[in-house]
């Protein structure tokens, strides 16, 4: 579906489109002036985005972030990302949503718990230090 709104061939109410990305309204948003961003390659996972495509991307997410908050006179945004579990389309899309004071969104979507102790915290901490080397 994304690669049919970037090609223009799916309709979208588009925020901008550029070589860097595609950027539109989410049709069923957290809050009116959702947008998501998409690069324009079909990509599923960041992984799959290129190094020397990550200064552009996320420079157009930056972009359509600091927008939707001047724009709509939001507070803030949430900028947000799932890669394959609750990735709803297989594309990558990154989620800009304008945030104000008591708009009911609390943290994250998700329960949150604290580790069990330092020992469980430095064992995740390593484990995914040695999988960045």
């Amino acid at each position: 579906m994304f690669c049919g709104i970037v090609a223009g061939d799916v309709p979208a109410f588009r925020v901008t489109d550029e070589p860097d990305g595609v950027a539109f309204l989410d049709t069923r948003p957290v809050f009116p002036g959702h947008v998501l961003v998409v690069p324009r390659p079909h990509l599923v996972t960041l992984g799959d985005l290129p190094a020397a495509a990550l200064p552009g991307y996320f420079a157009l997410v930056q972009r359509v972030a600091l927008a939707v908050e001047s724009g709509l006179g939001a507070g803030g945004t949430f900028v947000a990302m799932n890669n394959k579990v609750s990735q709803s389309v297989p594309h990558l899309h990154t989620h800009v949503v304008p945030r104000t004071r008591g708009d009911g969104l609390r943290g994250f979507f998700w329960p949150r718990r604290r580790y069990a102790d330092d020992a469980e915290a430095t064992d995740h901490a390593a484990r995914i230090t040695a999988a960045l080397a």
